[in-house]
């Protein structure tokens, strides 16, 4: 297959590129800035579709990874980037597949878990979950995601591409070994003693497991009976209490500090991000691919937590000259701006 992915040069990107490429598949990363890599990067400017439109044309799929990180302070400016960049690309992208001869048969396009309500009593799927925005329980400052996610999904619903189905990945935190990643920067906080419970703990965290995360895609891409919207996570969150406390366990930690509220939002601000990334109940479940006959290789966080510490470690020793903590160098995000 012949696959594209504008804005693949994030976490996710990778992980995707890296395998659809080790299986043969002929892999074109749309990036701000190509670099040399085992796959094709071609330049794109996520906005217009001038010079990269041509390898939309005759493919077989796009995954659309395109946005701005979230992991920063949400001020005017960063704000008005994390909006235009995932509107404007989703924009371009479903105007490159409607110019296109010969269309990709299907468009995968991201979106997040954060779209669905901050709570606690029950889980929320693709047909019965709740969407955020008008949570009593919840800051107003928390109302921008969820507004993000809307424009983000309205722009794909609007791209007239009637010939490529389309699907609108809402994913959660996807977790890998990678350095920078999310779990890369959980585990650091387990091994310095500092990955204790936030806030009450009370808030579900839901998360997949890297190897999970493609294999979703996979199956999308090979289902065509899956569009619209999609939940794109383990079947098991649970509460940010017990998924620190089997991280901690998994990495051989005897003690975790918790962090209460106050704390948080201080060490967020020295850390240039927001504590809606950490405190936000996001309890999703799966219930279209599950239905679909999709069964995970990790359902349950505590196997996960294992596997993925196992993973880290040994790609720790395999890099000479690696430290024995996770290098800080680059902020944890689901997607970034390519």
């Amino acid at each position: 297959m012949r696959i594209v992915i504008p804005g693949g040069t994030g976490q996710v990107g990778a992980l995707l590129a890296r395998e659809f490429h080790r299986e043969g598949h002929d892999v074109v990363v749309l990036s701000r800035s190509p670099r040399s890599r085992p796959w094709r990067e071609v330049a794109w400017d996520g906005t217009t579709v001038a010079g990269w439109a041509k390898e939309i044309d005759g493919s077989d799929v796009v995954i659309n990874l395109a946005g701005r990180s979230v992991n920063c302070r949400y001020g005017k400016a960063n704000r008005r980037e994390m909006l235009e960049s995932r509107v404007l690309s989703t924009r371009a992208v479903g105007e490159a597949i409607a110019r296109a001869v010969h269309p990709p048969r299907v468009w995968l396009q991201a979106s997040t878990a954060t779209i669905y309500a901050h709570r606690y009593d029950a889980p929320n799927d693709e047909t019965t979950g709740v969407l955020g925005g008008d949570e009593a329980s919840a800051p107003s400052s928390w109302r921008f995601s969820i507004d993000v996610a809307r424009a983000w999904e309205r722009a794909l619903d609007e791209a007239h591409t009637p010939q490529t189905r389309k699907v609108a990945l809402r994913s959660a935190m996807t977790m890998s070994p990678d350095r920078g990643g999310i779990f890369d920067t959980l585990l650091g906080l387990v091994r310095r003693g500092l990955g204790g419970v936030a806030g009450d703990g009370r808030q579900f965290i839901s998360w997949i497991h890297h190897t999970d995360f493609v294999r979703a895609v996979r199956w999308l891409i090979d289902h065509d009976a899956l569009d619209g919207v999609v939940n794109v996570c383990a079947p098991n969150p649970l509460p940010n209490r017990e998924f620190m406390r089997l991280l901690r366990q998994a990495a051989g930690a005897r003690v975790g500090l918790p962090a209460n509220r106050v704390m948080l939002e201080i060490g967020a601000l020295f850390m240039r991000t927001e504590t809606e990334l950490i405190l936000k109940s996001r309890r999703v479940v799966p219930t279209r691919l599950l239905e679909s006959g999709f069964t995970f290789t990790f359902p349950e966080w505590r196997d996960a937590a294992i596997d993925l510490c196992r993973e880290w470690r040994s790609a720790r020793q395999a890099t000479p000259g690696a430290g024995s903590a996770p290098a800080p160098a680059r902020r944890a995000s689901a997607y970034r701006s390519a």
